[in-house]
C-alpha cells in the first residue's frame, strides 16, 4: 500500500502534541484518527479538517479505561480494516518532591502514562501482526533519559517506557512492527499548564517548598525557550515514513545539549549540571 492509504491513530490528540501530530500525519496523506478522552476538546482539529479537507476523524478513547480502549480500537478497525501507525502520546506531568507525593497521585499518573500506553498497544497488536507490519510511536521525554529534582514521579514513568518500547522492540520485529521512541526537551505547549502539582507540594511549609520554587521559575523559563511542536510532529512523521526507522529520536536543541552532555560528562558533572535547576 502507498503512503496516502495508511492509517493512524494518535491518543491525547485535543491539543499540543498530539494536535499537532494528528494534523502533520493528514495533511501527508494518513487517514488519521484524532482520539482523546473528552471530545468536548475535539472543536479545534474539527475546525481544521474541514477546512483543509483533511482525512482526519475524531474518536472517544480514555487511556485509562479498558471499556473505551476496546471500543475506540474496535471501531476504527472496523471502519478502516487496518491500522500502520499507532502514537501513544497521550499522558500528563505531576510535580512534586517525592516525599510529597501521594501513593494516590503516583498510582494516578502511571496509569495514564504507562498502562495507557500498555491498554492501548496491546489492543492494537494483534492487527499489526495480521498485517505482518506496523509502527509503534511512544512519545517519551528527555525524563526518559535522565533525571532532575521535582519529577521523580514523572521521571519514572518515561524510564518505564523507555524500557518496555526496547524490550517489546525485540518480540516485534520478526512480525514486521517497529517500535519508536520520541524524546522530546521543553516545547512550546500547553504542557506545562496542565501540570499537576502534588498536594502535599502546595503546601508552604514543606521542607522542600523552597527547593520547588526555584526549580518552577527555572523550568518555566526554559519551557518560554522551547522548541516549537513542530519540531516534534515532524520527526513523527519522519520516523513513521522511514523504511528502517531508528529506535530513539531525540526532539529539540535543548534536549540534543543534554543527551549529548549525559554521554559525554561524568556521573558527578552531570549531576551537579542538573543540580543548578534548584539554585
Amino acid at each position: 500500500m502507498s503512503w496516502d492509504h495508511k492509517v493512524a491513530v494518535v491518543t491525547g490528540s485535543s491539543s499540543g502534541i498530539g494536535y499537532e501530530t494528528a494534523l502533520t500525519l493528514a495533511r501527508n496523506g494518513f487517514l488519521t484518527y484524532a482520539t482523546m478522552r473528552n471530545l468536548s476538546k475535539s472543536d479545534n482539529i474539527k475546525s481544521v479538517t474541514n477546512k483543509e479537507k483533511l482525512p482526519i476523524r475524531t474518536n472517544q478513547l480514555d487511556v485509562t479505561d479498558d471499556g473505551s480502549v476496546n471500543n475506540a480500537i474496535r471501531t476504527i478497525v472496523s471502519e478502516a480494516g487496518r491500522i500502520d501507525v499507532l502514537v501513544n502520546n497521550a499522558g500528563y506531568g505531576l510535580v512534586g518532591a517525592f516525599e510529597d507525593l501521594s501513593i494516590q497521585e503516583i498510582k494516578d499518573l502511571y496509569e495514564t502514562n504507562v498502562f495507557g500506553v500498555v491498554r492501548v498497544t496491546q489492543k492494537v497488536l494483534p492487527t499489526m501482526r495480521r498485517q505482518q507490519s506496523g509502527i509503534i510511536v511512544n512519545v517519551s521525554s528527555g525524563a526518559g533519559i535522565f533525571g532532575y529534582p521535582g519529577g521523580s514521579s514523572y521521571v519514572s514513568t518515561k524510564f518505564a517506557l523507555e524500557g518496555l518500547s526496547e524490550s517489546i522492540s525485540y518480540e516485534l520485529e520478526p512480525f514486521g512492527i517497529k517500535v519508536v521512541l520520541i524524546e522530546p526537551g521543553f516545547i512550546k505547549t500547553n504542557f506545562a499548564n496542565s501540570m499537576v502539582v502534588a498536594k502535599r507540594a502546595q503546601n508552604p511549609s514543606s521542607p522542600y517548598s523552597q527547593m520547588m520554587q526555584k526549580i518552577s521559575a527555572n523550568s518555566n523559563q526554559m519551557a518560554n525557550n522551547g522548541s516549537p511542536v513542530g519540531v516534534v510532529s515532524k520527526i513523527i512523521l519522519e520516523a513513521v515514513t522511514s523504511k528502517n526507522p531508528n529506535l530513539r529520536y531525540l526532539a529539540g536543541k535543548d534536549v540534543e545539549t543534554w543527551a549529548a552532555n549525559k554521554k559525554t560528562m561524568s556521573d558527578g558533572e552531570f549531576y551537579n549540571t542538573i543540580k543548578n535547576l534548584a539554585r
